[in-house]
């Protein structure tokens, strides 16, 4: 299966239902790019580790 990319539009659909950012504590990742990675690995098979984030 071929992966593609988040369009603007799936990612304004899915933003508003994640969680805000905290004041304290470690920053989180980019959002956006956390979710992309994991739709990759969920859509092609690979292992998270051969990401190489």
């Amino acid at each position: 299966m071929k992966f593609t990319k988040m369009t603007d539009s799936q990612w304004h659909t899915i933003k508003k239902h994640l969680p805000r950012h905290a004041k304290m504590g470690r920053p989180r990742a980019d959002d956006r790019t956390a979710i992309s990675a994991i739709m990759f690995v969920l859509v092609t098979g690979c292992r998270w580790i051969d990401l190489g984030l």
